[in-house]
């Protein structure tokens, strides 16, 4: 069966078209990727602009077609934490749908750490018993830990990278007194879940998805996308913390210029290893594997569960 996801998250909508079947391993057959970054398009009340929503509109009716052409038989659509949060995202998401015939559902955030969860745990397998997931989004930090398929514990918290970047982060590069006071913060909330997350028992594997981590881990020296999703990529705590520190006293520019770092995801980079660097500390993880997939695989696995039967 060709699937076609199309997750609208805070930084990009993506449609991924894949080949899956019952108790078959989903296989990408295209990708295709928009940078809207639809968190930065809130206006004083948290209402999503106008212009906004007809670039998603734009952005919906090319997948749309794109889906169509690439003989998708049946295309999910869901969104995360910006139209989640927005005061007017069920209004918005209506008028999609009206104008495009695509029906996208809104995803909660423990919602998204499961179906994460869930993708993580069919990718590493039981072998990896207790299991603790991090993931770093646009706008949420979603953790997961369990012994099953299903977390035993599943949280969301507001501690996206662009969403720190966009609410504590002024300056280029970042003011020490910034970064101090965003650490804080960041620290405070991961510490009220640390009780929650610890009581599914001490995880025999700590993993992560997301871009943030992807790139935290490039840059310091984890194998590049192009030699494939098979290769065992890691990241340490002690770089992450080194990283946090020094990208905090770096420019946007000089960011983009890292590897495997894009220039429009480089000014989110600071906050994300702050998320990371908190994250790691407070669950005493000294090293994360990288998972190649995430939220849209679940969504994936969880459809083809369902048809199971």
């Amino acid at each position: 069966m060709r699937l076609g996801v199309l997750d609208v998250g805070s930084n990009t909508v993506h449609l991924l078209v894949v080949d899956a079947g019952q108790g078959a391993r989903p296989m990408p057959a295209f990708s295709h990727k928009v940078e809207l970054h639809l968190a930065d398009h809130l206006d004083a009340k948290n209402r999503l602009t106008t212009e906004c929503a007809g670039q998603l509109l734009d952005v919906v009716r090319e997948a749309l077609r794109i889906a169509e052409d690439k003989g998708v038989q049946e295309l999910i659509a869901f969104a995360t934490s910006a139209v989640r949060d927005a005061a007017n995202g069920d209004e918005l998401l209506a008028w999609i749908e009206a104008e495009s015939k695509v029906s996208i559902g809104v995803l909660s955030g423990t919602e998204e750490s499961r179906l994460t969860f869930l993708a993580a745990r069919r990718w590493f397998g039981w072998s990896s018993g207790c299991l603790l997931l991090l993931d770093i989004g646009g706008g949420s930090l979603e953790i997961a830990s369990g012994q099953n398929e299903d977390p035993l514990v599943a949280v969301s918290l507001p501690l996206g990278a662009n969403r720190l970047t966009r609410d504590w982060l002024t300056k280029d590069p970042p003011k020490p007194d910034e970064v101090r006071q965003l650490r804080k913060h960041v620290r405070a909330e991961i510490a009220a879940t640390a009780s929650a997350v610890r009581s599914s028992g001490p995880p025999d594997h700590a993993v992560a998805t997301s871009k943030t981590f992807r790139q935290l881990a490039r840059i310091a020296g984890a194998a590049p996308s192009s030699e494939g999703p098979y290769v065992r990529r890691t990241l340490r705590h002690s770089d992450v913390r080194n990283l946090a520190e020094r990208l905090a006293r770096t420019t946007v520019a000089a960011r983009a210029q890292l590897p495997g770092v894009s220039r429009l995801r480089a000014p989110q980079l600071v906050a994300g290893a702050i998320v990371a660097d908190a994250a790691m500390d407070l669950f005493q993880v000294t090293e994360l594997e990288i998972c190649p997939w995430a939220l849209r695989e679940g969504v994936i696995l969880r459809r083809m569960d369902s048809l199971a039967g």
